[in-house]
């Protein structure tokens, strides 16, 4: 299982900002219709399955939880999404839908979704709902219509995150880029990728395997249907992502299904560190995005027969398969759809994370993810819209686990303190005060001093970076600029946070995010990147990243006079960074 451990552990190191029901944490619910008395002045909108109420604030309009989906629980659990019940009474959307059911990780919420101490006591544990599928809307207030859409996707490995990160939360990037943003939830983890034999009908959608991609393409959908009621243009929307968000927007836009829809249900792409290769696709030695099929078939066939297992059915690899041998495949569905999401998560973590079968992603189908998403944009074969995507200059340092692959050279994990530990110092950490850790307490002694040539942690994330990350940015990203003249990219190099921040994480995987969307509040990262002294430095740079959003969008060229400098496409390069006083943007 060697190979198979590194292909399927590998796409979980597209981790970002941003771990139902079950045993381990108490379902919630999806926000419910309720009529509420008086209220500002356009916050009452009319959808096609209903009027929703949000709320208004600091200049910004807002609704939290509206449905685009049924909750995918019960029969409903690994099956394509299904339109919801209209309601007839106006619904109150002023609070965010449930996280989708995951487990516990840094990066995703606890047992209240939200960033709150909970983080760090459901680690591994079954957090959020299947009733999930809900989306969220901002726009500024006034009565102007026709403005960009702009949707973005969480990232998170496609196995945690939820859009109540304060991170994601797009009042201000809708205020600064006058334009509506948006931001789904999608099943996550093996509830959203799955390809086991008991579930497949024949239905080339469901027996795709990827719910996720289903649920991001419905998200649209409800966009495309109802994008006027909030006053956006349907015939301007931008799909954004990051890390695993990304992979999923380059999924998007290499998919069979997106490249036949007419009308098209997105118009520029913002994909931010992430690719979407194959290992076929990318030189020796370099570490793929996408997982082939048959890595997604050997999960579901292991996550049934160690469940059989777990559940006492069977004792042994043999007997759990003489066992599954009797069953008809609606037998194992309904088996498999009964088990709750601990039960599922505790098998997958307890289990299958030992052959190496944990991962989620995208699965190269063919129907609603391309069989090789690379030799889809070479044959023209994709949605031809204009791309900004982007990368941060230290991707590598928030993947320190993996910087002892054979790839890699280094010696084991480079990050010293566990995710517990790590959580608990950055939700009590004061920035403003002085270093109150060091950096042999984070780093292990065989990657210091950190700025060694070779051997130190910034040249062995360097390394990580570069077979991974940028290897993945020089395939997709050269296949498209043999297509379409319009495509940009940018590097984030940002790395003014107070020592010894400054060496552990950098310009690392994650950190544009606050940039992009305005908000350094609290969040997993903000007490240990964000104080006041580089506070003016990051806000003229937040500013100047808010406005090359808005242009993009609105245009299709991210040029703008917040730069001060001219843009060229790929393979030219724009530079993200600024001083702790005052940004400095520069074009390589």
């Amino acid at each position: 299982m060697g190979a198979l451990a590194t292909t399927m552990v590998l796409p979980l190191l597209l981790a970002a900002c941003g771990g139902g029901g079950g045993d381990f944490a108490a379902s919630a619910s999806g926000p419910q219709a309720a009529a509420m008395p008086s209220t500002p002045a356009g916050v009452v909108r009319t959808t096609h399955l209903g009027r929703v109420r949000g709320s208004a604030h600091a200049g910004v309009l807002s609704w939290k939880g509206i449905p685009f989906a049924q909750p995918p629980v019960g029969a409903l659990r690994w099956q394509p999404p299904v339109e919801p019940a209209a309601w007839a009474s106006i619904r109150d959307t002023q609070e965010f839908g449930a996280a989708c059911a995951q487990y516990g990780r840094v990066y995703g919420p606890g047992s209240n979704n939200r960033y709150d101490e909970t983080i760090g006591t459901t680690l591994n544990q079954s957090v959020g709902s299947e009733d999930c599928l809900y989306l969220n809307v901002w726009r500024p207030t006034g009565s102007a219509g026709d403005l960009p859409v702009i949707v973005f996707f969480h990232g998170g490995s496609n196995v945690s995150g939820y859009t109540a990160d304060p991170v994601y939360d797009g009042a201000a990037l809708a205020k600064a880029a006058n334009a509506v943003v948006i931001t789904p939830n999608f099943r996550l983890g093996i509830l959203g990728f799955l390809s086991a034999a008991p579930l497949k009908t024949g239905d080339p959608a469901t027996d795709s395997g990827n719910f996720t991609m289903l649920d991001s393409i419905k998200a649209l959908e409800f966009v495309r249907t109802n994008a006027r009621a909030f006053g956006g243009d349907p015939d301007n929307v931008t799909i954004m992502g990051q890390s695993a968000g990304a992979i999923n927007v380059w999924a998007l836009q290499t998919s069979p299904a997106m490249t036949a829809r007419s009308p098209k249900l997105f118009h520029r792409t913002v994909p931010l560190s992430g690719g979407i290769s194959l290992a076929s696709n990318l030189p020796a030695g370099s570490i793929a995005t996408l997982s082939p099929p048959i890595v997604y078939q050997l999960q579901g066939s292991f996550l049934l027969q160690n469940q059989v297992i777990a559940d006492g059915l069977a004792t042994d690899a043999a007997s759990a398969a003489a066992y599954i041998a009797s069953k008809t495949s609606a037998q194992l569905a309904a088996y498999l759809r009964s088990k709750s999401t601990s039960e599922l998560f505790t098998t997958l973590l307890t289990r299958l994370s030992l052959l190496g079968l944990a991962g989620s992603g995208p699965i190269p189908d063919g129907t609603i993810v391309a069989a090789d998403p690379i030799a889809a944009i070479n044959a023209g074969s994709y949605v031809k819209v204009p791309v900004l995507a982007g990368n941060t200059r230290d991707e590598g340092k928030l993947f320190s686990a993996f910087l002892g692959l054979p790839q890699v050279g280094g010696t084991g994990n480079a990050r010293l303190v566990t995710d517990a530990q790590l959580f608990t110092n950055h939700f009590s950490y004061d920035p403003d005060a002085a270093p109150q850790t060091t950096i042999e307490q984070w780093i292990a002694p065989s990657y210091l001093p950190v700025n060694a040539p070779v051997t130190g942690f910034t040249a062995r994330a360097e390394k990580l970076n570069s077979i991974f990350f940028l290897a993945s940015r020089d395939n997709v990203l050269n296949a498209l600029k043999a297509k379409q003249p319009n495509v940009w990219y940018y590097r984030f190099d940002w790395d003014e946070q107070p020592a010894p921040w400054n060496d552990i994480y950098g310009a690392v995987h994650v950190v544009d995010l606050p940039f992009i969307f305005g908000n350094f509040g609290p969040s997993l990262f903000g007490n240990v990147w964000f104080n006041e002294a580089n506070k003016p430095g990051r806000l003229e740079l937040s500013d100047a990243m808010m406005r090359t959003v808005a242009t993009f969008a609105l245009n299709g060229d991210p040029n703008n006079a917040a730069l001060g400098v001219s843009w060229p496409a790929w393979p030219g390069k724009l530079v993200f960074d600024a001083t702790l006083t005052t940004k400095a943007i520069s074009v390589e």
